[in-house]
């Protein structure tokens, strides 16, 4: 009998800094509110780089332009009535530009918030992992990688192409 193969699932998230605050979206989720960095799953056809500029554009309405990689991180949570799920997250840093007024945001977005380090360091019950203090502690302590640190390419059928062949 041949083994499963076994993959985490890739995320992306973005950290923007503003006058000392970070760029925060509160969001529904399976145990509640929960404060998160701009951040989703990557999807087929795009690269990493893509996804943090798409995701951060659909959960708050800032276009962003990623700087730098500020770390890779891979947790493991454990969900009630489904085995557990594991995350590789890249987190990038970089630029978020003027909200764009009327755009709507992904239906689970609440608010979009700028809080800074010790807002959210006062409140990690309602911090939707604990990799959202941990990455922007990273990012404070000056962890800064290249965007060609990772070499990434889109990969799978863009979201079109599968449309179009289903």
């Amino acid at each position: 009998m041949k083994p499963e193969t076994w993959a985490p699932h890739v995320t992306v998230a973005a950290i923007a800094e503003r006058d000392g605050r970070f760029l925060v979206i509160e969001e529904h989720t399976s145990a509640g509110l929960r404060l998160n960095q701009p951040a989703g799953h990557l999807e087929a056809g795009e690269s990493l780089h893509d996804a943090v500029i798409r995701e951060t554009l659909e959960e708050t309405a800032h276009p962003f332009a990623p700087q730098a990689l500020v770390g890779i991180y891979m947790t493991h949570f454990e969900r009630p009535q489904r085995e557990g799920t594991t995350y590789l997250r890249f987190t990038y840093c970089g630029a978020a530009g003027e909200q764009i007024a009327g755009r709507a945001l992904d239906p689970d977005i609440v608010r979009v918030l700028w809080m800074t380090a010790d807002e959210l360091r006062a409140c990690p019950e309602r911090h939707r992992t604990p990799l959202v203090m941990q990455c922007i502690d990273d990012y404070l302590a000056g962890r800064r990688f290249p965007l060609d640190f990772v070499h990434t390419h889109s990969v799978g059928p863009s979201r079109s192409s599968s449309e179009q062949n289903p």
